[in-house]
């Protein structure tokens, strides 16, 4: 058998196979290049039918646009690439010692302009950097340590897109995975027995609670929580039913209530502690045109998580605070099906993030134990600050960016992105 698990924004995928010798089937997963002809003949998608098969609810114009803006070259030259090359050159402190180094080497005297200078350089440099780790010392403390062997991990709107990937990510390791969503998975995770689907919809406390004593039985006590489901309903305020409000906020606020006060005490109660995954968004921070509720919905998490964060450091925390880690994501627009139909104002300012890189950052920073935010792309780690201009500029940088002027429109492509997206097909933006 044959599955393709992960295809990669460079044209890799992750091929898992499975081949069977003197009765027993051995799975093997190897890295590959997409569209290549497998031993067998059989043709594999490239990328871009792979992308286009995911995202066929979608209209031929938007997935033909989408396409094409993969398939140029620049749009992988974003500000986030170049603030990656600085701080793994002359921003890292092995790299800014070297420079005083070489130059010493060269025979340039100690007490000269350049040797100094780039001395005074590589140790501010080294002090930043020492300060930045104090610092998250201070604000987290120690990573907790993981037993992969009792640790089970809950993934809500697990059937699609990043819950989907984390889930698939976490399945080929042979961890113990539960997903929740009111619809299976987009493909089936045969022979990897350790993942299991619950049909559950996380916006009602009953199913939860229900679900809870199905994944003990067969799994052991949650240790690891991911709240990824979401919805989007894509309309203007006035355009809102009751019914769009109260969905809305059952699945993307209140749904992470229901999860936490169902699996939290168990958490408390295991010898290793747990990890909390809260997956917010950067609009909770700004607001959007056409995104009242959801927007809503996203600050509402994200002062959510601080306030559990915060009775988890407190005096009067419960027994087993100490070994809890949290983790709140807040990441800009992913390229899943639920905001198809947006285009980014700014591929350079503003890209879209892959849900693959945002996956394999939450993923590693559940395995190294450790709380802290994820932010992606650059952008949405540094937008608190717009709150700090008058309100005229903070008015001027929003035109500027075209971030109401991006959901203009959205409302034609709802209809579409909750057939492909939303808790029914567990994507989350």
């Amino acid at each position: 058998t044959h599955d393709i698990l992960l295809v990669g924004r460079r044209g890799w995928e992750i091929e898992r196979r499975e081949r069977t010798h003197s009765g027993q089937r051995t799975p093997q997963i190897r890295l590959r290049r997409s569209g290549r002809a497998s031993r067998n003949g059989r043709r594999r998608l490239t990328k871009h039918q792979h992308f286009k098969q995911r995202r066929g609810n979608g209209t031929d114009r938007e997935t033909a646009q989408t396409m094409a803006n993969h398939q140029k070259w620049y749009n992988h030259l974003t500000i986030d690439l170049f603030a990656l090359i600085l701080q793994r050159s002359i921003f890292h402190p092995f790299i800014a010692w070297l420079i005083p180094l070489c130059q010493r080497a060269i025979g340039a005297p100690g007490d000269s302009i350049q040797v100094l200078s780039t001395t005074y350089y590589a140790a501010l440099i080294t002090a930043l950097w020492l300060l930045g780790f104090l610092d998250r010392k201070i604000a987290y403390g120690q990573p907790r340590e993981l037993d992969w062997e009792n640790e089970v991990v809950v993934i809500t709107g697990g059937a699609g897109g990043l819950g989907k990937i984390m889930a698939e990510m976490y399945g080929m390791r042979g961890v113990s995975v539960a997903l929740l969503d009111i619809r299976e998975p987009e493909w089936e995770s045969e022979g990897m027995a350790d993942v299991k689907f619950y049909r559950c919809d996380v916006g009602k406390r009953t199913d939860v609670e229900k679900v809870k004593g199905q994944i003990e039985k067969d799994l052991g006590p949650v240790t690891i929580l991911i709240n990824n489901a979401g919805i989007v309903n894509g309309k203007p305020l006035l355009q809102l039913s009751d019914e769009d409000i109260h969905r809305n906020f059952n699945i993307n606020l209140l749904s992470h209530f229901h999860t936490l006060r169902t699996f939290l005490p168990s958490m408390l109660a295991s010898e290793t502690g747990g990890t909390i995954v809260t997956v917010a968004s950067v609009l909770g921070k700004l607001g959007a045109s056409n995104l009242s509720d959801y927007t809503s919905a996203k600050a509402g998490l994200i002062a959510m998580h601080n306030s559990l964060l915060a009775e988890l450091k407190s005096t009067s925390a419960p027994a087993g605070a100490q070994k809890i880690r949290t983790i709140l994501v807040t990441p800009g627009q992913l390229s899943t099906p639920l905001f198809a139909g947006v285009k980014t104002p700014s591929s350079f300012f503003g890209p879209v993030v892959e849900p693959v890189e945002l996956a394999r950052e939450i993923v590693r920073m559940v395995d190294a134990g450790e709380s802290g935010n994820i932010s992606m792309p650059l952008y949405a780690r540094w937008i608190e600050w717009l709150h700090v201009l008058p309100a005229g500029l903070q008015r001027a940088a929003r035109q500027m960016a075209g971030i109401d002027d991006a959901m203009e429109g959205f409302g034609m492509h709802r209809n579409a992105a909750k057939l492909a997206g939303g808790v029914k097909g567990g994507k989350e933006s």
